[in-house]
């Protein structure tokens, strides 16, 4: 029986190419709400990062997240993940 391929995706913040299932997917919905997903299963437009805040200061930083989405982020809404990414850690 053959092993099921893991799909990939790359990090936002170091921009390490890691399995789906090791990093946290962070989704802008159709209403233009930014949230973090932890099931994966939301709808919206996703983008993928690692689940240490290291990673998400970096993205944060060189305002990749804003890019992938294409949209300005304000500064609670990364400070709410930040919270939610360090609570995990």
């Amino acid at each position: 029986m053959q092993k099921r391929k893991q799909p990939m995706r790359m990090c936002v913040g170091c921009g390490e190419m890691k399995e789906k299932r090791e990093l946290i997917r962070i989704v802008k919905s159709s209403e233009g709400e930014i949230s973090l997903d932890k099931t994966g299963k939301k709808n919206g437009r996703g983008a993928y990062i690692c689940p240490n805040a290291d990673c998400l200061k970096k993205a944060r930083k060189s305002k990749r997240i804003d890019r992938a989405f294409e949209v300005t982020i304000p500064d609670e809404i990364y400070n709410g993940m930040e919270e939610e990414i360090s609570a995990d850690e």
